[in-house]
């Protein structure tokens, strides 16, 4: 049987702390989860893996009789080659409960597994010699078996968004399957959400073991690029197409928002191209507090024409030579 290097697997030191077991292990079992590599067997296998090396690393008293597993290894090879109980191990399994000592070991049965694992055992003859769990009452007599609790795992998933869904907010009923247990469930995200925001849904992740509670569901928001729109924090941008009359003489233009209706932007005389108006109050909302937006930055985009008829040529060349005569009389004053 192969040692199983659970530091190698996670990527991590044995002096790890368990923060950084912990953060070792979601990180690798976000890139190898199923759910994000359906129908590829190797990740799969990855994945089983990482969660061993994790049910062990993760867990302080499994930690530290894996730990001094490690440092006896060699002789409990040379005790299961010699076979017997003339061996130091006496040719049984050892039992992780006496630290390591020879003397405690047995064989688990297939009922204890299954109380803690259910049909299928996803972890290796390693683990299971070692860390398989059941235990004997001691003196031949009757088993106590215990049923390992174990919370279930939580699970991520990314969400595209638009900025329409992220300013109103919205409701989205996703397809789950976990366990090989195909579910719809109903998930309201928030108004105000932002690229990268991560909406809990509790229960919805993996299920207990042993009438354990199951894990959380965590969607990360990802917003899909708008055509009109630039979004910075809970501010919007906004380009205003504005005629070049408009610009030089004022007026009125109308600037599209997200809240449906367009905003009334009152235009200066001798507006400029790119010159940005703030319309407060007109930008993204707060997630929980609807009513506290951002502001909406309209840039001006001075629109000039494409064509012109004869009489708009006339007024044009008729400006052009008094602006022209305007210039002149300055130079020659």
């Amino acid at each position: 049987m192969e040692f199983k290097d659970y530091y190698a697997t996670l990527g991590v030191a044995k002096a790890a702390s368990e923060k950084e077991i912990k953060q070792a292990f979601r990180k690798l079992a976000r890139k190898f989860h199923p759910d994000v590599n359906p129908g590829d067997k190797a990740k799969e296998t990855k994945f089983k893996e990482l969660n061993e090396a994790y049910e062990v690393l993760g867990d302080p008293a499994k930690r530290k009789k894996y730990d001094e597993l490690g440092a006896n290894w060699r002789m409990y090879e040379q005790a299961g080659a010699g076979g017997g109980s003339g061996s130091p191990f006496g040719g049984g399994q050892w039992n992780p409960n006496t630290g390591g000592a020879p003397g405690g070991f047995r064989t688990m049965t297939q009922e204890e597994m299954d109380g803690m694992f259910g049909d299928t055992v996803p972890f290796s003859d390693f683990f299971t010699t070692f860390f398989g769990g059941g235990f004997d009452t001691g003196g031949g007599g009757a088993r106590s078996g215990r049923t390992r609790q174990r919370a279930g795992r939580d699970v991520e998933h990314e969400l595209e968004l638009t900025l329409e869904d992220a300013y109103h907010g919205t409701t989205r009923r996703l397809a789950l399957k976990h366990d090989g247990q195909a579910r719809t469930v109903d998930v309201r995200i928030p108004a105000g959400v932002s690229d990268g925001s991560r909406v809990r849904v509790a229960g919805e992740g993996e299920h207990g073991v042993g009438g354990a509670a199951a894990g959380d569901l965590y969607l990360r928001v990802r917003l899909a690029p708008h055509s009109v729109f630039e979004r910075k924090g809970r501010d919007l941008y906004v380009k205003v197409p504005l005629p070049v009359t408009t610009a030089a003489l004022g007026g009125e233009a109308e600037v599209r928002t997200l809240a449906g209706k367009p905003a009334r932007l009152r235009i200066p005389p001798l507006t400029q191209n790119g010159q940005v108006f703030r319309l407060k109050a007109f930008g993204m909302p707060a997630v929980g507090k609807p009513d506290e937006k951002g502001d909406l930055y309209a840039r001006v985009d001075v629109q000039l024409p494409t064509q012109l008829s004869d009489e708009e040529r006339a007024h044009w060349e008729a400006l052009a030579k008094l602006t022209g005569g305007a210039a002149n009389t300055n130079t020659a004053a």
